[in-house]
């Protein structure tokens, strides 16, 4: 039986993980971090109220078998690029680095398709710096999702998504481009879930492709 900390769980995949967790057997308690209070109809879930600005106040949250961090924002829900960059690395490394340093032994990540710490784009920029960042933590194991385009029911409307999700599809179809088709964060959130079940070391990568065929 397992114990795991989720932090993002308020968001489209980290919603979709914390039923999924509850729903399996294997998995005894669901520790949710978040910056408010959630209502989860579980006996399974325990949610702590933190403020991520002082998260080394809240060390002994991060403590369990498994973190799953799908914590991150927009630049427009932020306000800026350098406060999207406090909860997209900041927050999140801070986080991971409390887990490590209380001995949680996996730990697993929603990154982006396209992440890489040397890009020009700042979000796929910042995706790419925490995951090498993330690495070098001394996890056990360590699984990286890349989605791209997530699909699914927000709390508020994004045009831009909207959009991608009515384009990208077509696209997509060509053999070069299949990893960046839109997929619905459930599939994303299943996915972790089936993974945190398996006895495996060492660090994955999960691509949209390889992982989520049609």
């Amino acid at each position: 039986m397992k114990k795991v900390v989720v932090i993002g769980a308020t968001g489209l995949v980290g919603k979709s993980l914390v039923k999924a967790l509850v729903q399996e057997p294997a998995i005894e308690k669901v520790i949710v971090i978040s910056r408010r209070k959630v209502e989860f109809n579980s006996v399974k879930v325990e949610n702590i109220v933190v403020d991520f600005a002082n998260l080394a106040q809240f060390r002994d949250a991060f403590n369990g078998d498994i973190l799953f961090s799908c914590l991150g924002t927009t630049k427009k829900q932020a306000g800026s690029v350098a406060a999207q960059r406090v909860v997209d690395v900041d927050y999140q490394l801070e986080a991971a680095e409390l887990a490590a340093n209380n001995g949680v032994s996996e730990y697993f990540l929603v990154s982006s398709s396209g992440a890489n710490s040397h890009s020009k784009n700042a979000y796929l920029q910042m995706k790419g710096e925490l995951e090498n960042k993330i690495t070098q933590l001394k996890f056990n194991r360590i699984c990286i999702f890349q989605p791209s385009l997530l699909l699914g029911e927000r709390e508020g409307f994004r045009f831009g998504e909207k959009l991608g999700s009515w384009v990208l599809p077509t696209l997509c179809r060509l053999p070069f481009l299949k990893r960046y088709k839109p997929i619905y964060g459930e599939q994303v959130a299943t996915k972790m879930c089936q993974e945190s079940l398996k006895l495996k070391t060492g660090i994955q990568r999960f691509t949209l492709d390889a992982c989520f065929p049609d």
